[in-house]
C-alpha cells in the first residue's frame, strides 16, 4: 500500500506515518508532482494539506484525477470518546443540487460502512424537523433524496429532514419525530449546504474537542484527503487509518 504525502517531512506528519509500518509512504517536491504521480498510478492515494490551501488541494485533485462519476464531494469521520459519525458535506459543495446531495449521502455512508463497519443511519439535517418549517425547495431537494436512498439502499435507514438533536437525541426525536425510522441514533449527519457542514465540523472540533478526519474526499477513483485547516497528529493519523479501509 502507497500514500503519497507532499509534505512528508513535516513534523507532525513524521510523528504520524509511524503508527503505520505496513505502508509505504511517498513525498513529492510539491502538490502538482503528488497529483501527476497519482494520475499514473504510482500510488494508492494521496493525503495533503497541512502546507497548502483546501482550494488549491481540491482544484489539483479535480484537475488532473479522474472521477467515478460526474460528482464529488467530501466528509468527515468525527471522534470522541465512545461516540463516532461522519459528517458532510463540509468541504467541497456549496449548495448542492438535489442529485450532487444523494452522491454526498450515497459516497459518505460507503466511506462510514468501510471505516466503522456498521450499517449507516442516515440523518438529513435541516431548520425545519419532520414538516414543521413548511414547504421549501430545499426540503424537497431533502425528501428526493430520502426516496431515493431507500430505493437503492433498502439496508440503509435513512430519514429527514431532521433537526440536529432529533437526528441524535432520541427523546427529543421521540417528540419531535415519533414515527422516524432513526430514532434518534443517527451515526451520519448530512447537511444541506456547505455553510452548515463547515459550521458544524468546526464546532464540533473546536468546542467539543472531537478529532476529524479529513475531510476525506470522496467520488474519484481513489481514496484522498485534505488536512488544509489545521490538523492536529491525532487528527492526522485518524485521517491515514481512514484512507487505509477504503483502499
Amino acid at each position: 500500500m502507497k500514500i503519497l504525502i507532499p509534505e512528508l517531512e513535516n513534523p507532525i506528519v513524521q510523528k504520524a506515518i509511524q503508527t503505520f509500518p505496513e505502508i509505504e509512504f511517498i513525498n513529492t517536491e510539491n502538490l502538482q508532482d503528488a497529483t501527476e504521480l497519482l494520475s499514473q498510478n504510482a500510488a494508492d492515494s494521496m493525503i495533503s494539506g497541512l502546507e497548502y490551501s483546501s482550494r488549491d488541494v481540491l482544484l489539483a485533485y479535480k484537475d488532473r484525477l479522474a472521477l467515478k462519476s460526474q460528482y464529488f464531494s467530501s466528509c468527515f469521520i468525527c471522534e470522541k470518546g465512545g461516540t463516532h459519525f461522519a459528517l458532510a458535506d463540509g468541504g467541497v459543495n456549496k449548495l448542492p443540487t438535489k442529485e450532487q446531495l444523494y452522491a454526498i449521502v450515497e459516497d459518505t455512508a460507503k466511506t462510514y460502512q468501510a471505516y466503522y463497519q456498521e450499517t449507516p443511519i442516515i440523518a438529513m439535517l435541516s431548520y425545519s424537523t419532520n414538516g414543521s418549517g413548511g414547504k421549501n425547495p430545499d426540503l424537497e431537494k431533502i425528501h428526493f433524496v430520502i426516496n431515493q436512498i431507500r430505493q437503492n439502499h433498502p439496508d440503509w435507514r435513512i430519514d429527514g429532514e431532521m433537526q440536529l438533536d432529533a437526528a441524535i437525541n432520541p427523546i427529543i426525536s421521540s417528540r419531535k419525530f415519533p414515527s422516524s425510522q432513526i430514532s434518534g441514533q443517527a451515526n451520519i449527519l448530512i447537511t444541506p449546504d456547505l455553510n452548515s457542514g463547515n459550521i458544524l465540523y468546526k464546532s464540533l472540533e473546536q468546542f467539543s474537542g472531537f478529532i476529524c478526519a479529513g475531510p476525506i474526499i470522496q467520488g474519484f477513483t481513489m481514496p484522498l484527503a485534505d488536512l488544509s485547516r489545521g490538523s492536529s497528529l491525532a487528527d492526522v493519523v485518524l485521517t491515514i487509518k481512514v484512507i487505509r479501509s477504503l483502499l
